[in-house]
Formats: structure tokens, sequence, C-alpha cells
């Protein structure tokens, strides 16, 4: 057998096992994060600021790409975004996928330099291309909060039965969280844990408006917190409350019919530019060539990717009606 195949056989195998020896360990830290974070909930104790005019000697702090990414704000907007996506990820991860995606997209824009000159075309490209992955957490993100929505005035229903049935709250979260499906049923899993824990019920829920950033929680969460401080038939406004998200659905449901001929209208406008461009390169693939390689030319195909990005931002906010 050659030497170099048996050093290529050992290299890859080497390699190979500190990669899983790499994610045992990621894995092994991500699980003590989380009980280390779950039980930071429960204990409900705020962090309290203390000034000193002392300058103490400073800990461990994070270095290279934590640090970098714990000092910028989108750090925190990221994990929240993933978070609330239902994801496993972090935002470090994140950060890395779109800087991966920006290298193919950098690496194109060089090779078909469509606008003003080769690097300009590269830089656009690069920002498409690693803004990708942030597209595609968005998209679970809002898939995610829809499904919560829709399943959130049947767990309503199902807390006021429980609670007219005679048992507690925290037993009614407990039943809803066994026997709502997911992912409504992780997130009351997660509330009632906490709770249970030892978390303030304030706490508990605040954290649970965090993670499901929806209307229709903060109103339930509101009439929870209002009903322990004043009193009164928690069942019944929990029933009213489902009874007002039904409503609202019903009329998000009139408007989304009023408004199709606007999606339609700007589905159409968006993509016939694009259809037309892809047709003109089939039929006469140098019919547009020439103008690509026109200085003028190329602001014009860049004044119309701008015109067209504008044009289906107000049209989806001319039709995207708040209820």
């Amino acid at each position: 057998m050659p030497l170099t195949l048996i050093v290529s056989f050992v290299v890859v195998f080497a390699l190979m096992l500190m990669a899983v020896s790499l994610g045992l360990k990621y894995f092994d830290a991500r699980r003590k994060k989380q009980v280390v974070d779950m039980l930071h909930t429960a204990s409900g104790e705020p962090v309290v600021s203390v000034s000193n005019l002392l300058k103490e000697i400073e800990g461990d702090k994070p270095t290279g790409l934590k640090r970098l990414l714990s000092s910028l704000e989108f750090s925190r907007h990221a994990a929240e975004q993933i978070q609330q996506a239902g994801l496993n990820w972090s935002a470090q991860r994140l950060m890395l996928a779109m800087a991966l995606m920006m290298i193919p997209g950098f690496g194109l824009g060089l090779m078909v330099p469509f606008l003003f000159n080769a690097a300009t075309t590269a830089v656009v490209l690069a920002l498409i291309f690693g803004s990708l992955p942030y597209v595609v957490v968005r998209q679970k993100r809002s898939k995610r909060l829809n499904t919560l929505e829709e399943q959130f005035p049947e767990s309503l229903d199902f807390l006021a039965r429980s609670m007219r049935a005679g048992h507690a709250f925290s037993i009614s979260l407990e039943m809803l969280g066994e026997e709502m499906a997911d992912p409504l049923g992780q997130e009351f899993r997660a509330l009632f844990n906490e709770q249970n824990l030892g978390a303030p019920l304030d706490t508990a829920l605040h954290n649970f408006t965090t993670r499901v950033p929806l209307l229709d929680v903060r109103f339930f969460t509101s009439s929870v917190l209002l009903q322990k401080q004043t009193g009164g038939n928690l069942s019944e406004i929990l029933a009213r409350l489902a009874y007002v998200i039904r409503e609202r659905f019903r009329l998000k449901g009139q408007v989304k019919a009023a408004s199709a001929h606007g999606r339609l209208t700007a589905t159409i406008l968006t993509l016939l530019p694009v259809g037309t461009m892809l047709a003109l390169l089939v039929v006469a693939p140098g019919y547009l060539q020439g103008m690509a390689e026109d200085p003028d030319g190329k602001f014009l195909i860049g004044g119309a990717i701008v015109a067209q990005i504008l044009g289906n931002f107000f049209i989806k906010k001319i039709i995207n009606i708040k209820v």
C-alpha cells in the first residue's frame, strides 16, 4: 500500500476523531448551560448593580469571536430570534453561517460582475448570500409563531375547563403542557417547569411572553397577573379571552380576503421583471449583454434592482393591515 495513502488515511481519521471530540464537548457544554440558565431563572432574583470607586481585578472575559459578538447588539437580537424560532442554534453559530455564506457570494460577484464593477457586485452578492441564514431563521420564527397563535385559543379553553373542574392554575398548566401538541405544549411545559422549580409566577409569565412575543400571550399574562392581585373568576376571564381571540382571527381572515388582490399584484409585479429577464437570456443571450457591459447600463440595472425592492416594500406595507 503506498505511503501517501496510509498518511492520508491517518490524517483523515485523526481529523474525524477531533471533530467528534469537539462535538461531544460542545453538546455537553450546551446541556450544562441550559440547566444553569433554568436554575438561574427559577431563582427569580434580580441582578443588583453595585458601583465601586475602586478598580477591582477583572475576571476572565470571553475572547475572540465570542467577545466580538457579545459586544454587538445583533448578538442578543439573533439569540432571541433563534429561541423564538424553536431552533437549537446559538448566535455565534448563526453569525458563522452568515460569514461562510458570504464567501460564495463574493466569489460569484467577482466572476460575474453584472453591476457597476467587480468589487461592487461582489460586495452586494456577499451581503445577499450572507443574509440567507438569517432569512431562514426569520421564516421559521414566523411559521412557528403562526402555529402558536392558532393553538392559543384552544389552550385557553383547556385552562378554563380545567379550572372549572376544580384544578389549581399550576396543575392546569401541567395538564395543558402534557395534552397540548407542540410547539405550544413545549412552551407551557417550560412555563410550568420554571414555576415548579420555584420561580415567581410573574417571572415565569414574563419569560413566557419573551419566548412567545404575541399580542394574545400578553393579554393572557396581564389577565393572570391582574386576577392574582385583584381576585375574580379566572376561568371566566380565560374563556372570554379565548372568544375575543377567535373573533380577531375571524376579522383577520376577512381582511386577508379583502387584501388578496393587492398581494397577488405585489407578487406579479415582483416576479414579472425577473421572469422577463430570464426569458430574454434564454431567447436572445446577447440582447442584455451590451447593457451589462455599458457603464450607463450598469447604473440602470442597479437602479432597477433598487426600485424593484422599494416598490415591493411599499406594496407590502400598504396591504399589511394590522388587526
